[in-house]
């Protein structure tokens, strides 16, 4: 069935449950060739990383699975895709911005669709619009009182916060602020995962041994270091700084590195990955607006599509190693889940997204529509001197600490 604007709406108002989706996926390398799942930090008694392992119920057997990329980081990955639409002015969408270029360069813009609070986020609160805090700012204070039941000033201010879900705790009710549930779930896991072992080492041309000299911190910060005492740095008695901990070679990535096996992290092998999505309908019908509800939900569902062939158009390359590609025949596809539990496929791929996505936005009533066109930002922040100091701040002490981590 394709899917076009009436259907659609049809479906959000009275006829379907959830639209859902998967895609079975594989090594770009082919069958049996490893993946590099992320990993995660466990409890003092078992320091370091390892990976999600988790039995999961298939076929009617429990088979050992591991998450390759979870709901948040696909969340993630969907509002950057946003982003760049919105960007490339293909869509309207109420954006946000904080511009932090003058602290930050190498991160440049932040905005709604990026913070990890959405419109809710610290970055956003402690920024200012026009000399005033965000958060003290009609814009700002127009959500801060959204709630499930009249959710329209969120609506038109960070739409994406109705479909990822929305904490406000940063906001003036702390804990107590509006909290949205997510109507769009995306998950990748890996099928029967078995463990690798992955080997590190370096061999160093020249061969310098860690008994070679002691390195110590150089006077001129420019060098970084030396072996020469006279040209190093004194501590308070007078004594020569070495160079990170010990003062070997070592510490200035210089010499051998003793090979090693880590056998925690050292990726899997699958038989192959499931790509789920469920956007819920339901989820969305709970949603009340002042005016135009259905219209607006539709907006929302479609919005939740259109981020899933957005991220999906990128391609999965989730991180180093971890490259991704879809089986023959087996890309992700969609269908409709009604109340009876019967299900009808839904044609649909970016393109058309984009174009319903225009359509269900050009059909929101007076009173609810989005304030600014396509690729242009709701309002433009900027840093207040206190986040601007925190962050100059922040920046110096990670050079310092990278400098000793270096060593």
């Amino acid at each position: 069935m394709k899917l076009d604007y009436p259907y659609l709406k049809k479906l959000v108002e009275e006829d379907a449950v959830a639209i859902r989706g998967t895609a079975t996926l594989e090594p770009a390398g082919g069958p049996g060739d490893k993946i590099f799942p992320p990993t995660h930090a466990v409890d003092s008694k078992e320091p370091g990383a390892k990976y999600a392992f988790e039995k999961r119920r298939i076929d009617g057997q429990d088979v050992t699975c591991v998450l390759i990329d979870s709901v948040q980081s696909q969340a993630n990955r969907m509002e950057e895709a946003l982003e760049a639409l919105w960007d490339e002015k293909k869509i309207t969408l109420p954006v946000v911005s904080v511009d932090f270029s003058s602290v930050a360069p190498e991160v440049g813009r932040v905005t709604s669709l990026t913070a990890p609070h959405r419109i809710a986020d610290a970055l956003l609160r402690d920024s200012l619009l026009d000399g005033q805090l965000f958060r003290l700012s009609d814009i700002g204070k127009s959500f801060t009182d959204a709630s499930t039941k009249n959710a329209t000033a969120l609506f038109k201010v960070c739409p994406t916060g109705l479909v990822f879900g929305l904490w406000d705790s940063t906001g003036p009710k702390g804990g107590l602020g509006a909290k949205f549930q997510r109507a769009l779930v995306s998950e990748i896991i890996g099928i029967t995962a078995a463990p690798g072992s992955k080997t590190a080492s370096r061999i160093d041309p020249l061969n310098i041994l860690k008994k070679a000299a002691d390195i110590y911190e150089a006077q001129d910060d420019n060098e970084r270091w030396t072996t020469n005492i006279e040209e190093a740095k004194k501590n308070e008695k007078g004594e020569p700084i070495k160079f990170g901990k010990k003062g070997k070679p070592s510490e200035v990535n210089h010499g051998n590195v003793t090979p090693s096996i880590d056998s925690a992290a050292g990726g899997v092998t699958i038989d192959e990955a499931r790509h789920t999505v469920v956007l819920s309908l339901a989820a969305l019908r709970r949603l009340g607006f002042a005016t135009g509800a259905n219209e607006a939900r539709t907006v929302l569902a479609v919005l939740g599509l259109l981020a899933v062939f957005a991220a999906e158009s990128r391609g999965h390359d989730l991180r180093s190693r971890c490259l991704l590609v879809p089986k023959q025949g087996c890309a992700l596809k969609l269908e409709a889940v009604r109340r009876n539990g019967s299900t009808t496929p839904l044609d649909l791929n970016l393109q058309g997204a984009i174009a319903l996505y225009n359509e269900a936005v050009d059909n929101l009533p007076e009173g609810i529509k989005f304030d600014k066109g396509p690729g242009e930002a709701l309002t433009r922040l900027t840093p207040s001197p206190k986040l601007a100091d925190l962050v100059k701040k922040s920046r110096e002490l990670a050079a310092v600490e990278a400098d000793v981590a270096e060593g």
